[in-house]
């Protein structure tokens, strides 16, 4: 018994909340504001930055960007040995394995600053400090 009035209630509450035939718009509901023109698909990609900093996030998305450029600007004989930690006021923290990768790591300077110009443009850090640790 009590299976069938919550059926009914279901469907009575289904049937109230269904617009009738005749007062459903004919055309539909255009998805852009009023007087805006539709432009074509755009890559989330290029959508994903203006989002995070309308809400407040561009310093930490742009911090990304710096350390998935930074594997690629490193290049695979270094990335074993160092690290990035994170990456404040331009300047790349990062980890290396001990002193000997430090100081190679600051010889490649200049080309690891050209590889991160060239991926980030003018986003790109400028200064890079290392520590010894573990990795």
């Amino acid at each position: 018994m009590g299976v069938g009035i919550g059926r009914r209630a279901y469907h009575v509450g289904y049937d109230a909340a269904v617009e009738p035939r005749e007062l459903r718009r004919s055309r539909p509901v255009p998805r852009t504001a009023p007087g805006r023109r539709r432009s074509s698909a755009e890559s989330l990609g290029s959508i994903l930055p203006k989002l995070l900093d309308e809400v407040g996030l561009g310093a930490t998305a742009s911090a990304v960007a710096v350390i998935r450029a930074w594997d690629e600007a490193l290049g695979p004989e270094f990335r074993a040995h160092c690290r990035p930690d994170g990456v404040r006021n331009g300047v790349i923290h990062a980890r290396v394995r001990d002193s000997a990768w430090m100081q190679r790591i600051q010889l490649e300077k200049p080309r690891i600053f050209a590889r991160l110009r060239a991926a980030l443009g003018d986003s790109a850090p400028t200064q890079l400090r290392l520590r010894i640790g573990p990795l």
